[in-house]
């Protein structure tokens, strides 16, 4: 029942917004009684805690799946990127924004779990790169995963629409590319981003 309880929550705070949605919505929409729900959870921060914690767990399920198909560095971030899309195109606020703005507290629990395993993916995908021939050999790898990080962190927490954040990571990741492509990279990021346009 606390799985249940949780799925439900975070698909109701996902669409309709983690501020808007009460404990009586969810047990309305569950069909039992609040009751229930207070037996699992003291509060609604616990279970908007434990749904982010969920929905972190699921992402990064997603991001080893497309990292075990083992595309090219450039491909496999553009993969990534359409993985994003489709988890997240059916809400029109971004989640990380109304978190930041309502539950800071779990806002920067969160993110700190985020940049770690964001960081590493990040590096992982640097270094696949830079063997590939797809990526400069003397990139400064530490500071590519910061500015990469920083720049997609900062769009996300500040930019209200889903649809525009996702825009805007398109160009993110664009420019984060262009500074560390060889010549062939570039080729490949043309490619890639021709698709994406399709």
């Amino acid at each position: 029942m606390k799985e249940k309880i949780i799925k439900k929550a975070t698909d109701m705070f996902l669409k309709l917004g983690f501020k808007s949605v009460t404990m009586d919505d969810i047990a309305g929409e569950m069909c039992i009684s609040k009751k229930t729900i207070y037996k699992y959870f003291s509060n609604k921060e616990m279970l908007i805690e434990e749904g982010t914690e969920v929905i972190h767990q699921k992402i990064h399920a997603l991001m080893d799946e497309v990292v075990s198909h083992n595309h090219n560095a450039i491909a496999e971030n553009f993969h990534l990127r359409k993985m994003f899309k489709e988890m997240f195109q059916s809400f029109d606020q971004s989640p990380a924004y109304q978190l930041k703005k309502h539950y800071p507290e779990i806002y920067q629990k969160m993110i700190t779990n985020e940049i770690e395993d964001c960081s590493q993916m990040f590096r992982q995908n640097i270094q696949k790169g830079i063997t590939q021939g797809l990526y400069r050999a003397e990139t400064d790898v530490e500071a590519a995963v910061k500015f990469y990080y920083t720049l997609i962190f900062s769009i996300n927490e500040n930019t209200r629409l889903e649809k525009e954040a996702y825009e805007l990571e398109a160009k993110a990741l664009e420019y984060h590319t262009r500074a560390i492509a060889t010549a062939e990279g570039l080729v490949e990021l043309e490619k890639n981003l021709l698709n994406l346009n399709k």
